[in-house]
């Protein structure tokens, strides 16, 4: 006798079955795999190796056996619980590898939250409203999608090991066994260790910044009573500075690695001889040192209140508590003694800017009112030798006007140097419409950032154009009652300086009359441009305090650093 045919829908229901089956384990294999990156994701993008993936998560080992001794009621909350805290972890292990390739250090759990907004900001003003607004919306989805993926993915892999326990509880004795096994003998791959404890460690750190962060206000409050010149008069304030025009002058970037690292010193190096020899020829003479800056890679504004107030201003919830305060700041003095107007250029600031007023200064041209008509450059909406031109044109080279004091911010060297302006003849700058076929034969940042070397030229090519930019106009400009004090305000980000943790920046002073610069022959400086490798380096918030001192009398009372 024949066997029966199968009905076909019988056939149909075995093939779905194995089908079925297929997406079932290939679904838990997924979930493995995503709970197994989260848990060994690291925190900083030049851990990013394929040998940080192959490794033992001790977390996750232990969150497994807990998962299987709690009672099963219990036991699906604590699997979203966890796949919640494996979620958060991993999103805050990327905003660290954010915060590591801008300002080489982690996300600060209380204080840096502000920050996000400027990375808004720094998306408006590069790619548009949309361009911003397509970012925020790609990042809130990304949050959620990682959020619910982790927790789906440990819900999935409880229920699995809850339904075949004892193979569970096997697997996670082994697990566990090789952990402790790894760590007592400290086995290790690839420089890696081979047990990972990634997030508890993270979690640990985290913990002890909050404390500190939390007690970091009470210690500036403390910091921020100390203020050696709060009561010097006004008529004892810079009198050494007296009918001189004094031009602070912040070169964004401009980093130690710009005149030390082998592939941008050489030229920048050359462009800084070349520029001490024209000064000279000019009748001027320089004195240059180091400071190192509260922040490196990005957070310019902290560095600049660092410089002005005397105080290290190193977060936001410093920034903010300083620009609410009376404190008494560099150019605040000059305002302060009556002698100067004056008068703040800030090209990369184009909203209201009330802190203007709080850093004592009479007028503030912004990137809204320098009558520039040409295209920005990347972030930077000004070049630098039309900024400085602007300068001239409305304050420095008015006829009959009394000394002043200027604040210039030049942003051309300004991440991500994509693309960088080229010195026009002074004459024709015009509106800077000049600039606009110039704007069109620079690299896009997607050229730019193709690789770390370009990277790098393209930085070293926009701090050469800031330097001529600023000593051409001081060559063309300046004369007897000019002191000219720049510096850069922090290091670049890690990509150029090859993750150096240094943090300092060059300064000098340049002036054409002797009496200027013998004021700080105590000091240690090098002459010229270029400081010398074993040349004084001052914490940053130490210059207002030697600068008021060496340009005017001792300070009454309070302590001096």
């Amino acid at each position: 006798m024949s066997q029966p045919t199968p009905r076909p829908w019988f056939a149909w229901c075995r093939r779905h079955t194995r089908i079925g089956r297929g997406a079932s384990i290939g679904t838990t294999v997924l979930a493995a795999a995503l709970l197994l990156g989260a848990l060994l994701l690291p925190d900083r993008p030049d851990h990013l190796t394929p040998a940080a993936f192959v490794r033992l998560p001790a977390e996750g080992v232990l969150l497994a056996a807990l998962l299987l001794v709690v009672p099963p009621r219990a036991r699906r909350t604590g699997a979203v619980a966890a796949g919640v805290l494996i979620g958060l972890v991993a999103l805050l292990k990327c905003l660290d590898m954010g915060f590591y390739s801008v300002l080489f250090r982690p996300f600060d759990l209380v204080l840096d939250w502000g920050l996000l907004g400027n990375a808004a900001d720094y998306l408006r003003e590069t790619s548009g409203r949309a361009g911003e607004l397509a970012a925020i919306a790609g990042a809130l989805l990304l949050a959620v999608t990682v959020l619910v993926l982790t927790t789906g993915a440990a819900v999935r892999l409880t229920t699995l090991m809850a339904r075949h326990r004892a193979r569970a509880v096997r697997g996670t004795l082994v697990l566990g066994t090789a952990c402790v096994t790894c760590v007592l003998l400290g086995l290790h791959s690839a420089g890696l260790p081979v047990a990972a404890t990634i997030d508890a460690d993270l979690l640990g750190d985290r913990a002890r910044q909050v404390s500190v962060s939390l007690a970091d206000a009470r210690l500036f409050r403390r910091q921020a009573a100390v203020d050696a010149f709060a009561h010097t008069p006004p008529d004892r304030l810079l009198t050494g500075l007296r009918g001189k025009d004094v031009l602070f002058t912040f070169v964004e970037s401009y980093g130690r690695s710009a005149i030390e690292d082998p592939s941008p010193a050489p030229r920048i190096d050359a462009v800084l001889a070349q520029s001490a020899a024209g000064l000279k020829a000019a009748g001027f003479q320089a004195r240059s040192g180091w400071l190192r800056s509260p922040v490196t890679g990005g957070g310019s504004w902290l560095a600049h209140s660092t410089f002005l107030s005397g105080l290290w201003i190193s977060n936001q919830q410093r920034f903010r508590s300083l620009t609410s305060s009376g404190r008494t700041t560099l150019t605040g003095s000059f305002r302060k003694a009556g002698a100067w107007r004056t008068v703040g250029i800030v090209p990369g600031v184009l909203v209201a800017w009330p802190e203007g007023r709080f850093f004592g200064l009479d007028h503030v041209y912004d990137g809204r009112h320098l009558g520039y008509r040409g295209p920005d450059f990347g972030w930077s909406q000004v070049p630098d030798q039309f900024a400085l031109d602007t300068f001239r044109r409305q304050e420095f080279g008015k006829r009959g006007r009394g000394p002043l004091m200027a604040e210039i911010i030049l942003t051309s060297s300004h991440y991500p140097w994509a693309p960088v302006p080229r010195m026009v003849d002074w004459a024709k700058l015009g509106d800077g419409s000049v600039f606009r076929q110039i704007r069109r034969e620079g690299n896009d940042e997607k050229e730019v950032w193709r690789s770390p070397q370009s990277v790098r030229t393209a930085y070293r090519t926009s701090i050469e154009y800031s330097l001529h930019s600023l000593v051409g106009f001081l060559q063309r400009y300046g004369d007897e009652n000019t002191v000219l004090v720049f510096l850069g305000d922090h290091q670049p980000v890690p990509t150029v300086t090859a993750n150096s943790p240094r943090k300092d920046v060059p300064v000098s002073i340049v002036a054409r009359d002797p009496k200027v610069l013998d004021r700080i022959s105590g000091w240690g400086w090098t002459q010229g441009l270029k400081p010398a490798p074993n040349a004084p380096v001052w914490p940053m918030d130490a210059f207002r305090d030697r600068f008021l001192t060496a340009y005017g009398p001792q300070p009454g009372a309070g302590t001096h650093r």
